[in-house]
């Protein structure tokens, strides 16, 4: 990786099991759609950059930095910035935010609409609806 290692990658307790569970919750889905998902990774460029916890690609994901993402994760945590990303994510093309919160055990889908991401219940790219990722998810 280049001897950089992504912000989210030492995550310890829920967040690192919801880092764990959730894509093989979503990988017969992200299959079918012909997504590859991720691991952390860093989206942006080297000095402007985000790290989800996980990402679907179009393409196999290669080297450190990617410019953009099909779908990103994000997995909330107390204090982090996980909404505050979304212009930033808008910026760089992403198609699809899913926000993961352990503390509450709920799952939201946001599709992109022109200048905005809008909360809909489903990722259109999974073909999946937020309420069952929800129930499908052994919550820590």
């Amino acid at each position: 990786m280049g001897g950089r290692v992504p912000h989210g990658a030492g995550r310890t307790g829920a967040p690192a099991l919801l880092q764990i569970s959730l894509p093989l919750l979503l990988h017969p889905f992200a299959t079918n759609a012909g997504l590859i998902a991720s691991g952390p990774f860093n989206l942006g460029q080297r000095d402007d950059f985000r790290v989800p916890d996980v990402g679907y690609h179009r393409t196999k994901p290669v080297g450190v930095w990617h410019a953009t993402a099909a779908i990103v994760v994000e997995i909330v945590s107390p204090d982090d910035e996980t909404y505050a990303k979304f212009d930033f994510y808008l910026a760089r093309g992403v198609e699809e935010i899913i926000v993961v919160d352990p503390a509450e055990k709920s799952v939201r889908c946001f599709l992109r609409t022109g200048s905005s991401f809008t909360d809909s219940g489903t990722s259109l790219l999974l073909g999946v609806d937020a309420t069952y990722v929800t129930a499908g998810i052994d919550w820590p």
